[in-house]
């Protein structure tokens, strides 16, 4: 099944032939790169490296540049083509909307901007991820410096110290130099989306030969603590609790290759996570007609729910680290209770009927995408 669900993907965004007009996002893209890897990590076949491979270029070159309907053109970073090529992550990454950006001078319009052009912070952290995990599998590291790269660039775009205040804070959306906010608020988890990116790929540079050639994230990883300082993670949104429980499986993965310390963030992220399940499940929203419901955000808690099995293995083979936790072994446990949501969320999405609402279908491409990542998950929650 999530064979068939890539190939339907890869083909119908335009990665398997030039006939079709590629059509690039990046958060969804980041999704179907660790589902290609995942797919030849399980069958051995090169097809799919070379699909996550053709899809990183894809990307950084459909979404490392300028729209075709802007007045700009080339990169986004303003580096020559040559050059470019050689740092395609540099100036950021644009989201793939189908609309093009806000001016500065356009007054702020909530709806449309949701279908706006820009840079998101947490679809670049995904992006980060993926090619950490396209360097791992291919022993390459210039995936790993792109991400890298990319981090430096939208670390120092999207935070900021306001005038009347001490505490860093983050914009939520950028424009696609990205020279202005387009959003200036701040996403609730996208710091500490941000601090766990940075030390997975710093922990990445310093298990790689010649590590010491690659950027050092130290200061970016110290902006994003001070922001988290303090915070509570807590959300009743389905997509939100996922995304929660993946960075809770990084921080274990962290943890068990002594790159990680910090058990107090561990144990508020399991318990904020717990209670947006419990208020979650309490809402009763897996009840709704299907019309009402957004299969990409219950993926994206099916796939958190994943991340709470893949944390209990990971604790178990390491009781040298965890048995002495038995907090959070507790909280881990108590999260598994909800496991059973992940059958009742992957059952649904997988029924044909299902797949041709109009709730599945005006989100075709994230929907496929992500109910493949929930099916077989582990390159995606792998560092």
């Amino acid at each position: 099944m999530v064979r068939e669900l890539m190939i339907e993907f890869a083909d119908r965004t335009g990665l398997l032939s030039d006939k079709k007009p590629p059509r690039r996002y990046l958060w969804t893209d980041a999704f179907a790169v660790c589902n290609f890897l995942e797919l030849y990590h399980d069958t051995g076949d090169e097809h799919y490296r070379r699909l996550a491979l053709s899809l990183v270029d894809q990307v950084h070159a459909i979404l490392g540049r300028h729209r075709e309907d802007d007045t700009r053109n080339g990169w986004i970073s303003g580096l020559g083509e040559q050059e470019g090529r050689l740092h395609p992550t540099i100036g950021g990454l644009r989201i793939g909307k189908q609309m093009n950006e806000r001016r500065p001078s356009d007054p702020f319009d909530e709806d449309l901007e949701r279908d706006r052009d820009g840079q998101y912070y947490h679809y670049l952290t995904k992006w980060m991820h993926a090619l950490n995990r396209v360097s791992r599998i291919t022993g390459d590291a210039t995936y790993l410096t792109w991400a890298m790269e990319l981090a430096k660039t939208v670390h120092a775009r999207f935070t900021y110290v306001p005038l009347s205040q001490r505490q860093r804070r983050m914009y939520w959306k950028m424009s696609i130099d990205p020279s202005y906010p387009l959003v200036p608020s701040m996403g609730h988890h996208d710091p500490l989306d941000g601090y766990i990116t940075y030390n997975e790929l710093q922990a990445s540079a310093g298990e790689i030969a010649g590590g010491s050639t690659l950027p050092d994230l130290s200061g970016e990883i110290a902006d994003m603590a001070a922001i988290c300082r303090g915070k509570s993670w807590a959300t009743d949104d389905p997509l939100g609790i996922g995304d929660a429980l993946c960075i809770a499986c990084k921080v274990v993965q962290l943890f068990a290759k002594g790159h990680f310390e910090e058990t107090d963030l561990f144990e508020n992220l399991l318990d904020s996570s717990l209670v947006g399940l419990e208020s979650y499940a309490g809402r009763h929203f897996l009840q709704l007609p299907i019309e009402y419901r957004l299969a990409f955000r219950e993926l994206g808690l099916s796939i958190g729910l994943r991340a709470v099995e893949k944390m209990r293995g990971l604790m178990r083979k390491r009781p040298d680290l965890f048995d002495r936790e038995r907090r959070i072994d507790s909280r881990v446990e108590t999260l598994m209770r909800h496991a059973p949501i992940t059958e009742t969320i992957e059952t649904l999405w997988l029924q044909g009927p299902s797949r041709e609402a109009r709730s599945w279908t005006a989100h075709r491409d994230i929907n496929t995408v992500m109910l493949a990542t929930s099916l077989a998950p582990d390159e995606y929650l792998t560092l």
